[in-house]
């Protein structure tokens, strides 16, 4: 697509070898992401994976690291603080948060793709106070308030 800023990645030493992000299909809206090391994660055992990469998300941009349905779905791999934000300046190592929430250990191979990161347009936009707010249809009704259908 034209007219994007580009992604830019440092592959580290350990990530050599590994694909780099990509999107799996023409419609994907995330970029897989890839575990750099090999182990098995028990039970609602948490880990920070290294993917091997680092990476420049473009100012006024977000890495939105979410978990891939069908690891979630057949083994119960997932991300606890889905969606976790990778801010347009950080520059350390990418690492996806996993949490096992399955029944059994998951065993999690160098290379495998564990998480997907879409990146999206993040504006920072100006805090200003207020002593009163415009009024909604939905107003002050909360959570589940909108339906269920």
């Amino acid at each position: 697509m034209t007219g994007l800023p580009p992604l830019k990645v440092q592959v580290l030493p350990h990530g050599e070898g590994l694909d780099l992000p990509a999107y799996a299909t023409p419609g994907s809206a995330g970029l897989d992401l890839r575990a750099a090391e090999a182990f098995t994660l028990a039970p609602m055992e948490r880990r920070a994976v290294p993917t091997g990469l680092r990476i420049a998300i473009p100012h006024g941009w977000e890495g939105q690291i979410r978990p891939r349905s069908g690891l979630a779905l057949r083994q119960g791999l997932s991300i606890p603080n889905a969606p976790g934000t990778i801010d347009s300046d950080y520059r350390g190592e990418l690492k996806v948060l996993l949490i096992n929430l399955g029944p059994e250990p998951i065993a999690i191979e160098r290379g495998m793709r564990i998480a997907q990161m879409v990146l999206a347009p993040a504006p920072q936009l100006s805090v200003e106070p207020t002593v009163d707010l415009d009024d909604t249809e939905r107003g002050e009704s909360g959570f589940g308030s909108t339906g269920t259908h």
